[in-house]
């Protein structure tokens, strides 16, 4: 109980110093995440609403791509209305309750969209290189299992490092340099050597995101390997048309994220800034430009949005 005592050492929990440092920043920010924040509820929500809705997108692709928009709309949520909040009102507490199920929300959510990229990656090479059998494969009792093996796996991993991190004394420093409870951040605070620590995040780093970046690559070179092969040249570029939106999302968010690793410990101000921006990044920018790529690039989604307001038209005409 002692470890315990020694974290609750401010009244109010802990302060998001976020980006109260540059005020005229922050006020350009309060606009610019408002606006993007608002675009990814929209976005995510209409993946969502059209792959259950059309019976053309009742295929495995879009089952998972539902439950990448489902995570990314919980994953800015489950920072970006605190953040908000902190800048409008200049209040920068949050409890310590909050701090913990912020940090283990949110780091459950990023492991789990890590692994979630892995096995969109795996059903592409499927449909691809195994388009006869893709069918039997790719069945709807293997994508729920393999959708709960994701989501089991980054909330598990999220709960070992959690209890790791809050485990930690942190000897009256409350002071958490980002805009949200991070476990690179909660760390800076400890008063106690965190080798150990910082030993067991990159493995789970390993594990979590080095691992799944290695079958995205395997499964994508399988798959030039086979269009290279394709005779045709229209299916060639739909095979491409296809893989793109998927490798477009894994950049950005595999190279933000892990981005952000060079700026765990910052020195300088501005390393502090790049820092902070790259947390923005993959939990802001990235899950709103998710629906935008893979709605402008998709011609099944395109179709799906052109038959809803169809529908919308003649009922409005109807009446």
């Amino acid at each position: 109980m002692g470890r315990f005592n020694n974290t609750f050492t401010h009244p109010d929990g802990f302060v998001l110093v976020g980006f109260s440092e540059w005020p005229r920043l922050e006020m350009v920010l309060f606009v610019a995440v408002s606006t993007f924040y608002i675009m990814t509820l929209l976005g995510n929500s209409a993946i969502i609403f059209l792959s259950h809705l059309d019976p053309r997108l009742h295929t495995p692709m879009y089952f998972f791509l539902a439950n990448l928009s489902f995570l990314d709309l919980c994953y800015t949520t489950s920072t970006v209305p605190q953040m908000l909040v902190n800048i409008q009102s200049h209040r920068r507490n949050i409890s310590y309750t909050g701090c913990i199920a912020q940090l283990f929300v949110f780091l459950g959510l990023g492991s789990t969209e890590c692994i979630l990229l892995s096995i969109m990656a795996f059903d592409r090479y499927v449909a691809i290189c195994r388009p006869l059998h893709y069918i039997v494969i790719m069945n709807s009792r293997l994508c729920q299992q393999m959708a709960a093996v994701a989501w089991g796996t980054g909330f598990s991993n999220s709960l070992v490092q959690t209890v790791l991190t809050f485990l930690l004394p942190r000897c009256g420093q409350y002071r958490v340099e980002n805009f949200f409870c991070e476990v690179p951040a909660m760390l800076q605070l400890s008063c106690v050597d965190t080798r150990t620590n910082e030993v067991e995040m990159y493995a789970a780093v390993v594990i979590i995101k080095v691992i799944p970046v290695g079958l995205i690559l395997f499964s994508y070179l399988n798959i030039v390997r086979t269009v290279v092969g394709i005779q045709s040249t229209e299916g060639r570029k739909k095979a491409f048309n296809t893989c793109g939106s998927h490798l477009l999302v894994v950049v950005m968010f595999y190279g933000s994220a892990i981005s952000g690793y060079a700026y765990m410990a910052p020195k300088s101000n501005s390393a502090k800034l790049k820092g902070k921006l790259l947390a923005l990044f993959y939990g802001l920018v990235t899950p709103m430009l998710n629906p935008l790529i893979y709605t402008l690039r998709n011609r099944d989604v395109k179709g799906a949005v052109k038959k809803l307001l169809g529908r919308e038209e003649q009922g409005w005409s109807t009446a």
